[in-house]
């Protein structure tokens, strides 16, 4: 008994016609203007028909595995691990992931596959794109960077609470330096400015919220008036010194982009933080050294125009921490 044979919609084209062909009511030419084919090709299918029958109008891989499908072995590996130990991890992180550790190099699509056959899909699901237009970006890396502070549970219960204090380039996306602190503070702005400085260079100015670290809350004096001033907390006597512009920010939405790094990182960097159980502070701001290279480079972008407006300090005595006391009266704060 013949073996049951399933062919495509194509294929079933292809029979017809060569059925036509055979019973004399179309030509050979006629049947490859049908098929798209030529006329050649023609007298080979028919020729195979005759011989084979239907199957030898079905491809010819149908059935094989694809010399491209990923091995049992890496498939099972992939599953087991996200069982284990990145059940947490969003698709696109742990493809990332596999290939930092495990020296396992599959796409994102595969990974999405792997995990919904397994039951054990993504536990960040895709919001619906939002029909609306955003600003758009500082042509210039260092013309703005957005700065603000995160409290969340960073350390998932393991440690104490913590906020971290970040900054974005809105040119690229690029974070120029972050750390964790015990809350949200003058200090830990002070030393944001300052790993800003020496890892990234001085921005043009700065977008921040209208929290009392950045603006004061005393009145202007009668000569701050008649001179047209506003009264300068020490971040922003700091930043006037440094000749950098400090911008209010008057709604979250105006924050957009470090509002949208703060969701990304809560997702991407407390995974990562739990994965290799740290549980404190100091802990914490050395891991980000690792970190933040990393989520640079897979998520900066190039900016409009190429070259970069960030400057060094003018100050000789920037890298230590002497200006840092001189405005904050904090003494000799450190990152760590």
């Amino acid at each position: 008994m013949d073996k049951e044979v399933t062919l495509t919609g194509k294929e079933q084209k292809r029979l017809y016609v060569l059925n036509e062909v055979e019973a004399g009511r179309i030509t050979n030419l006629q049947a490859s203007k049908m098929l798209g084919i030529s006329e050649r090709q023609v007298y080979r299918l028919k020729a195979s028909y005759r011989a084979e029958g239907a199957k030898a109008l079905a491809h010819g891989n149908r059935g094989r595995a694809s010399p491209r499908r990923i091995s049992e072995q890496v498939r099972g590996q992939v599953v087991d691990l996200v069982r284990e130990v990145y059940r947490e991890f969003n698709d696109h992180h742990l493809t990332e992931l596999l290939s930092e550790k495990h020296n396992i190099r599959i796409s994102r699509s595969s990974v999405r596959r792997l995990r919904q056959e397994a039951g054990l899909a993504s536990p960040r699901k895709r919001r619906a794109p939002k029909h609306r237009s955003r600003r758009e970006r500082y042509p210039r890396r260092g013309m703005l960077l957005q700065i603000d502070g995160s409290d969340h549970d960073w350390l998932d219960g393991r440690g104490p609470g913590l906020t971290l204090v970040a900054a974005i380039d809105d040119a690229t996306g690029e974070i120029p330096f972050a750390l964790f602190r015990e809350e949200e503070d003058a200090a830990g702005y002070f030393l944001l400015l300052r790993g800003i400085a020496e890892h990234f260079g001085l921005p043009l100015a700065l977008y921040a919220d209208r929290h009392m670290i950045f603006r004061s809350p005393k009145k202007a004096t009668l000569e701050q008036e008649l001179a047209g001033e506003a009264p300068r907390s020490q971040f922003g006597r700091l930043v006037d010194k440094l000749g950098i512009e400090l911008i209010p920010s008057y709604s979250p939405q105006g924050r957009g982009r470090v509002e949208r790094l703060f969701g990304t990182l809560q997702d991407r960097l407390l995974n990562e933080l739990g994965l290799e159980k740290v549980d404190s502070l100091q802990e914490a701001n050395r891991f980000l050294e690792d970190f933040l290279p990393r989520f640079n480079a897979n998520f900066a972008q190039t900016p409009a125009e190429a070259e970069s407006v960030a400057r060094q300090a003018d100050t000789p005595q920037w890298g230590s921490s002497q200006d840092l006391a001189a405005y904050t009266n904090f003494g000799n704060v450190d990152v760590i």
